[in-house]
């Protein structure tokens, strides 16, 4: 099972379609509940400034930030943070996570998929989104690409990772023993489905 923090950041991710920095650097100033909105921050050039984003909450997002808020330790301001020996410093330290690169090959081997990693989940949004008649500004807005050209390539190479997660999807639903009631379930329905599974685990 993944621990509580591990498991509301996949949330996050899945939920924002943010990148996984833009997630491990969230602090509570960057979230607004009154507006229902989280702020992003990226760097679009290689040591530039961190440019920010406004992202709306989901229901979910909003739900899994607002009992993340209840319980957080009011002397840290990071949403996802962790303890860790500094080998630089020769300490304990705790602070922001910088990667998260073993998480997802633990999480997929206890489900029993594939492996894959983070971005998938940004693709698999925006491929939703686009299918769903969403303007495409509108998507490269909220995935904080500079380039409206970025955001095409982007939505034309979607289709074979959305193979790949029908795949597993396929897997986990059957290692689960979840039977669907039809064959014609819609893509975002199997989408949610896969990604529910992997947060579970």
């Amino acid at each position: 099972m993944a621990d509580d923090t591990t498991r509301d950041s996949l949330w996050a991710i899945r939920e924002t379609m943010g990148r996984v920095s833009e997630i491990n650097r969230l602090t509570w100033n960057d979230v607004n509940f009154e507006e229902r909105c989280v702020l992003l921050y990226t760097r679009k050039k290689r040591g530039g400034d961190l440019t920010p984003r406004k992202v709306p909450m989901t229901d979910k997002l909003f739900e899994v930030l607002s009992e993340k808020f209840a319980k957080r330790d009011k002397g840290k301001s990071w949403i996802f943070w962790h303890k860790y020996w500094s080998r630089k410093e020769g300490r304990l330290k705790e602070g922001p996570y910088k990667d998260r690169k073993k998480i997802m090959k633990i999480l997929c081997k206890k489900a029993g998929v594939k492996y894959f990693r983070f971005h998938p989940l940004r693709h698999a949004g925006a491929s939703l989104m686009d299918g769903n008649n969403v303007p495409i500004g509108t998507i490269q807005r909220i995935l904080g690409h500079e380039n409206r050209k970025t955001t095409e390539i982007y939505l034309h190479s979607i289709g074979e990772l959305e193979r790949q997660a029908m795949t597993i999807y396929e897997q986990s639903r059957k290692k689960s023993h979840t039977n669907p009631h039809t064959e014609k379930k819609s893509q975002k329905k199997r989408i949610r489905r896969r990604h529910l599974t992997l947060i579970k685990y």
